[in-house]
């Protein structure tokens, strides 16, 4: 690994954070290099994988959270990176400095480093001095304090100069008395606490479909007079690129759909969640959550990763890494059922804004939790629905006013994806479908599948959508197609069913990869029947719901 200096290669030297989840890791190492990750993503705050940032004379490496309490894989994936040849840097919460020092330094005891203490700024800087002095001289090594969110010229000075003096680290630390407890508040309330905190994380995608759905009225006009030309055109064309171009499956139909309301929804979106984890109340929710999420299976901060799969669920099946072998299957059992990524909600609100009935976005949601909970309590272990099992339960973090650069940090990977690959694959969607309606085999196709879907009260006609909405989510956006005429609760059963049936097959993939192929085959087997089930209850439930209405 090079950089350049004065017109010359130079090799770079290399350092290692190491420290626990939160601790301020990531923005560290971006402060000190004044670099993004080469590598890899962030992906929304949680590092699961190795980064390297490189930028003047430093080569840092940041390493996932470690959770010693834990059996979590991000534990033994920061630990491999500890190098013996390289400077590590223990990096230690200033407001938890005994706790940190007495998780990390068994772990890199021996080892050549320093000792960066984040978060001063909670300190007041006498006490914060004379501690930092005591701790130099009691573990022999330099010892530095930093503000990593305002890391100026001279503290970068400072930490570079501490690494040429870096010196073995010790087994054990004194006991400097510095744990700062943040101050409780509406979410930590004892009963009401955990039902504020569970409203308050479906906050982001009200908003964003909110958002969209006001963007909608000046966007949708635009759009369409941008692809008028197109559509005009078509009436000359041959039958085919007709089809294609705007037939009722065609490029001019579904394209609007992908960028009137989808993009403003992955966009509004990731800012928001983005906003949310910079600033540390995600934290809060998820810990806050923690004892109404224990009896299905999964520990509060399992919750932040099924929040990840509403922007892409690759990045949050791959986040489970740093989940205990006991909620880490059952994490990815939420996630592939009922985290609604980027484009799968976006398309759902164009769907259901194309028939004129954005407002089944709600019941949608709402059943889509419900169905996720269940079908996560039956696939959970026993272990993991032990009302003592504590392990994994996150102390309160200190809120702080988010910057406009740890949010955009957040919220551009999802973003990213959703620009790189959505719109080329929902093209290819686009012409599969258009093709095959030209073909006739998509006629076929209905007809044969007419029977199954009519057990579930659907047309056979919305079988395309289902089968491509298995593959992608954004195949979904094929039941906006005017070639299908459903009432509401067809629509929302159609909607339900494409969302649910399978992960998307990237998300399978992943799967597969993260775990193992057996295991995700029963994972898919078990979650084709549960969406069945809960499909037929949707549309005969439904049905009964409102014929005994009326």
């Amino acid at each position: 690994m090079v950089t350049e200096r004065s017109g010359l290669q130079a090799p770079a030297r290399r350092v290692v954070l190491c420290g626990a989840e939160s601790a301020g890791k990531t923005t560290l190492a971006a402060a000190l290099t004044g670099r993004r990750a080469r590598d890899a993503a962030n992906y929304r705050g949680s590092t699961v994988a190795v980064h390297h940032y490189v930028g003047g004379d430093l080569e840092v490496v940041d390493t996932p959270g470690i959770v010693r309490q834990s059996d979590s894989e991000t534990t033994a994936t920061a630990l491999a990176a500890l190098e013996h040849d390289v400077a590590v840097v223990a990096v230690v919460q200033a407001t938890r400095a005994d706790d940190d020092l007495a998780t990390l330094l068994p772990l890199l005891a021996g080892r050549r480093g320093i000792v960066v203490l984040t978060h001063r700024d909670r300190l007041d800087q006498a006490t914060l001095d004379a501690g930092v002095r005591h701790l130099a001289s009691l573990l022999g090594v330099p010892t530095v304090a930093v503000d990593a969110r305002e890391l100026d010229a001279p503290t970068r000075a400072r930490v570079v100069t501490a690494l040429d003096d870096a010196a073995p680290l010790p087994e054990h630390a004194p006991r400097l008395g510095w744990c700062i407890e943040p101050r409780p508040g509406p979410f930590e309330r004892h009963h009401i606490g955990p039902v504020l905190a569970a409203g308050a994380l479906f906050v982001p995608a009200i908003a964003a479909v909110t958002a969209a759905n006001a963007a909608a009225d000046w966007t949708e006009p635009l759009v369409e007079a941008v692809l008028e030309p197109l559509t005009t055109a078509s009436a000359r064309l041959p039958a085919l690129p007709a089809e294609v171009l705007a037939g009722d499956y065609g490029v001019t139909t579904m394209l609007p759909l992908l960028f009137v309301w989808a993009l403003p929804t992955v966009v509004v979106y990731a800012l928001l969640l983005g906003a949310m984890k910079a600033s540390g109340l995600l934290d809060r929710l998820t810990a806050a959550v923690d004892p109404l999420l224990r009896p299905v299976g999964l520990a509060g901060r399992d919750a932040v990763r099924v929040l990840m799969g509403f922007g892409c669920n690759v990045p949050a099946v791959i986040s489970t890494r740093s989940c205990s072998s006991c909620t880490r299957d059952t994490t990815i059992v939420a996630i592939a059922f009922g985290s609604a990524c980027s484009y799968q909600l976006g398309a759902t609100l164009a769907v259901f804004a194309a028939a004129g009935r954005p407002g089944l976005v709600v019941p949608f949601l709402a059943y889509l939790l419900v169905t996720t909970l269940l079908f996560t309590r039956l696939s959970s272990h026993r272990r993991a629905r032990d009302p003592g099992n504590l392990l994994l339960l996150e102390r309160r973090v200190f809120l702080q006013r988010p910057r406009l650069a740890d949010v955009w940090r957040e919220a551009s990977v999802a973003i990213r994806q959703f620009l790189g690959t959505a719109v080329p694959v929902f093209l290819l969607l686009t012409l599969t479908a258009a093709v095959l309606a030209w073909s006739g085999l998509l006629t076929w196709l209905a007809e044969r599948l007419s029977p199954a879907l009519a057990l579930l009260r659907l047309p056979g006609e919305a079988a395309l959508a289902v089968v491509l909405a298995s593959i992608r989510k954004d195949g979904l956006l094929l039941l906006a197609s005017d070639a299908l005429v459903l009432d509401s609760l067809q629509l929302l059963t159609a909607v339900y069913l494409a969302g649910v049936l399978l992960p998307c097959l990237v998300t399978a993939w992943t799967i597969a990869r993260e775990r193992s192929l057996r295991l995700t085959l029963h994972l898919l087997a078990r979650q084709i029947a549960a969406a069945l089930v809960f499909t037929a209850v949707l549309a005969w439930g439904g049905a009964l719901l409102l014929h005994v209405l009326r």
